[in-house]
């Protein structure tokens, strides 16, 4: 396995795979299952699978399609969307999956980080934090898959999370989703530097040097969709991963 995890985030919208640019206008990029098959033959060491539609829908996690790809995914999975209770937590451990994602939740109702932290421990949990600048130009968190800014400093909010329970972070600049412009370093520098808990930067890789300026900036993991999806900025779908040693140069 990699000293730095790198790790494909696959977007589900109902039971398809879905891609979007800066969190909108998603479209279908085939079947959450086949992806998983073939992430399995690339020998992916983990893998993160979010429903961008189910807390804004009011909607429970898809529990079978979750179970139905926890059983043929060959890495450890970890799931988001829909979550906010610990039973919901519970169910989505049992089916198989190694961690639950929290995003919107956290924000509305920051004791559960704790209360989930502390009956499934904390490193089976990881707090999703979508970031993007506001019209002053300063970072501000946003909830609902983007919709709604919440007026808060990811800097802090992460600390806050982290205080909670949090066992990981990812985070993700909406500003730079499906861009291919790379990652925002300074978005993940100020964050990881205050927080001792690992960093998953996601949002914006184009090319393999991304992951590493990542790194540099205090990334502990990498994660992306696009690159993993599309073959190139046109968007035709295929889906793909680097060799073993196409990722040896980003080890920090």
């Amino acid at each position: 396995m990699l000293l730095t995890r790198v790790i494909p985030c696959l977007l589900l919208k109902g039971e398809a795979l879905v891609k979007g640019i800066q969190f909108k206008n998603h479209r279908y990029v085939g079947d959450p299952l086949n992806a998983v098959h073939i992430f399995n033959a690339m020998e992916v060491d983990e893998l993160i699978l979010l429903d961008v539609g189910a807390t804004s829908e009011k909607r429970k996690p898809n529990f079978k399609l979750i179970e139905n790809i926890a059983g043929e995914c060959f890495m450890p999975l970890a799931y988001g969307g829909g979550v906010w209770e610990l039973d919901d937590v519970r169910k989505i451990f049992e089916i198989g999956v190694e961690k639950v994602v929290i995003n919107s939740y956290a924000f509305e109702n920051p004791e559960f980080i704790r209360e989930a932290a502390k009956k499934f421990g904390s490193q089976s949990l990881i707090v999703s934090i979508d970031v993007k600048k506001n019209a002053r130009g300063k970072y501000e968190v946003f909830v609902l898959s983007g919709k709604r800014g919440t007026g808060t400093d990811p800097v802090s909010y992460a600390q806050k999370m982290e205080s909670m329970g949090a066992g990981e972070i990812l985070l993700s600049s909406i500003d730079r989703d499906g861009t291919w412009k790379g990652y925002d370093t300074s978005l993940i520098r100020h964050v990881a530097e205050a927080v001792k808990i690992p960093v998953v930067a996601c949002g914006g890789a184009g090319k393999m040097e991304d992951f590493s300026q990542a790194v540099k900036n205090g990334a502990s993991a990498v994660a992306a969709g696009s690159l993993f999806v599309y073959q190139g900025k046109n968007r035709g779908v295929l889906i793909n991963f680097p060799t073993k040693m196409e990722l040896q140069g980003i080890q920090s």
